[in-house]
């Protein structure tokens, strides 16, 4: 059986990913790529679909795991009856080759290990022939897959799986090299492991020691951007939402997506949080992403995108796994990618001017583009859409999706490349237009606070980014009544949810856990307020929540204590770094809401 989702820890190379558990366990890791089938899939099921554990065999031992500093290095310290041992995983840069290396060292006395390997292709369904090489080398091919593991140690068949017994003594290293290739092609060479551990602790030294100061929470908002990089597809520049499929929202539920894509919404709030955290490369790395990503027809424009921009994400089920405790079914690919929502364009704009504004330079034919997705934003603002939860049932008038599509114009209006010209003038009036929209038919008139959709008198968690605009000022009324409306709906055991699902109302069983970005979004707003002491004393409640690595999943049930959705999740940690930033700040500005800083999210707001 998998481990707590909050149990695992992540490494990877900025290709894929593997979630190592405490017990020693790789239960997921996708090769060669994030979106690539899994290998070892025990995640979704048990061992008979693929692991790969290494500790020691006395099942008495006790362990505790840490980061070397600003990496996504694992260490792992075991204590048994006779000594004291160190496994150190991680995922090589090694150029295009793709895998995982795991050293064990001996730090005191003598400690008895166990292997055990168990490659199952396919998502657990393809168990691979098995052929040893030499004396150290073993490989594993089922149809295009080939796998090649290493050690000097040997690794012997026993049934269906491989395991190598073996004692480590202090002063002794064992390592285990793990490598994917095409089965058509040679293996892969091997690679040294101690040079490169060296590398990949360089790599992650020189880019998590750029980061900014963000004074005592520092140490927290460092993490999230290792993480955040992590994520990020190394080839592309795109950044997926999660390295993993259908861990769901709410245990032995239908809320089980695949995360392992690119949202074009989740990206542009990834890069917010980039540009604050002064890390431009990759800024401009996920500039140049999205605009591949998006060429073509602006009515063509997907809410998500494979890692290097694929469109086609037909979403399907893998019967032969029962999913992880028991909730199905598991999907792979996403259904959302044909979805329409309004959102995306103001998104994209605003990312943009917030890039510009932060030095990040944009194409040559960068106006051109924005001009052609903003004649068909003109078009279609009017339209309902599917809104920023793609919300399974009929299209509405989201409010969220109409300030965004008013972003997108005012945003482009106030460019100082267009000051003075026609366009401006023409983007202001549509701006104004969708405003005057808005405010005729997105208040509720009783309460006096922004409505999730047109004619609707419920709220939902999105508003909480609506008031983080410049749409209207942060003391306006209507933007004080929206926060507390989110308070009294949607505040549950002190977490924000997204939306109300505990009646099944999006045509799914009922139930989720509190959705993490939302609650981050409501310190961003208590920032803005002036609420200073509650949105510091929110935030570090917040951040009590990640497990012992700093790490955050989608969401989080007070009632079991469990984090809840794919893990480690991209827009958890992005909102985590934003309000940050924006807490940094707004704890060093006067309490006058007048006075409050600029909002770090979502992209582009509070100019």
């Amino acid at each position: 059986m998998a481990a707590r989702i909050e149990d695992y820890a992540m490494i990877g190379n900025c290709r894929s990913a593997a979630l190592v558990s405490r017990d020693g366990s790789i239960d997921w890791l996708c090769l060669p790529r994030f979106d690539s089938a899994a290998c070892f899939a025990s995640l979704l099921g048990d061992e008979s679909h693929g692991c790969w554990r290494l500790a020691p065999a006395d099942p008495t031992a006790e362990s505790r795991r840490d980061y070397i500093d600003g990496s996504l290095v694992l260490r792992t310290e075991w204590t048994t009856a006779t000594g004291r041992a160190r496994v150190t995983d991680f995922m090589p840069f090694a150029g295009e080759q793709v895998g995982v290396i795991r050293i064990v060292e001996g730090i005191e006395g003598r400690v008895d290990f166990e292997a055990l390997v168990r490659i199952r292709f396919d998502y657990g369904n393809a168990v691979p022939w098995v052929t040893r090489v030499d004396d150290e080398t073993l490989t594993a091919v089922a149809g295009p897959d080939l796998l090649v593991m290493r050690s000097p140690v040997p690794v012997e068949g026993e049934g269906m799986h491989s395991v190598a017994r073996f004692v480590v003594a202090a002063g002794e290293t064992v390592p285990f090299a793990l490598a994917w290739g095409p089965s058509h092609l040679s293996p892969p060479e091997a690679i040294d492991p101690m040079i490169a551990l060296e590398d990949s602790l360089a790599f992650w030294e020189d880019w998590s020691g750029r980061c900014r100061d963000v004074g005592e929470w520092s140490d927290i908002v460092r993490r999230s951007l290792v993480v955040l990089k992590g994520l990020s597809y190394l080839p592309t520049g795109g950044i997926v939402a999660a390295p993993t499929t259908s861990l769901p929202e709410w245990i032995g539920s239908e809320r089980n997506w695949d995360y392992r894509y690119c949202w074009a919404r989740d990206a542009t709030f990834v890069l917010s949080a980039l540009v604050n955290a002064g890390y431009h490369g990759e800024a401009s790395a996920w500039r140049d992403w999205v605009r591949r990503a998006v060429a073509g027809s602006p009515g063509q424009l997907q809410v998500l995108y494979g890692l290097a921009g694929e469109r086609r994400l037909e979403e399907y089920e893998l019967p032969w796994l029962p999913g992880y405790e028991g909730s199905r079914p598991v999907r792979v690919g996403n259904a959302a990618s044909s979805q329409f929502q309004l959102d995306i364009f103001g998104e994209l704009v605003g990312a943009f001017s917030h890039a510009v504004r932060h030095g990040v330079a944009l194409q040559p034919e960068a106006d051109s583009v924005q001009e052609v997705f903003l004649d068909h934003l003109a078009s279609i603002w009017r339209h309902p859409d599917e809104g920023i939860w793609e919300i399974r049932g009929e299209p509405r008038h989201f409010v969220h999706s109409k300030v965004m599509a008013w972003l997108a114009f005012q945003r482009a209006s106030e460019q100082p490349r267009q000051a003075g010209s026609p366009l401006s003038a023409r983007w202001r009036g549509i701006a104004d237009e969708i405003k005057a929209d808005i405010l005729a038919k997105g208040i509720d008139p009783k309460r006096g606070c922004f409505t999730q959709s047109y004619g609707s008198t419920q709220v939902d968690a999105s508003l909480l980014l609506v008031t983080l605009t410049d749409f209207l000022p942060p003391d306006d009324p209507r933007v004080v009544a929206t926060v507390r409306a989110v308070e009294s709906d949607l505040l549950v055991d002190g977490f924000v949810l997204r939306y109300d699902t505990r009646s099944g109302v999006d045509g799914l069983s009922p139930g989720e856990g509190q959705f993490l970005p939302c609650s981050f979004w409501l310190v961003e707003n208590y920032v803005l307020l002036g609420r200073i002491d509650e949105a510091r004393a929110l935030f570090e409640r917040l951040i009590s929540l990640t497990n012992d690595l700093g790490l955050l999943a989608e969401e989080y049930d007070p009632r079991s204590k469990r984090l809840l959705g794919n893990f480690p999740q991209a827009f958890s940690h992005v909102a985590l770094v934003n309000a940050a930033y924006s807490l940094a700040r707004g704890s060093s500005a006067t309490a006058d809401v007048h006075a409050a800083p600029e909002s770090t999210y979502p992209p582009g707001v509070r100019a």
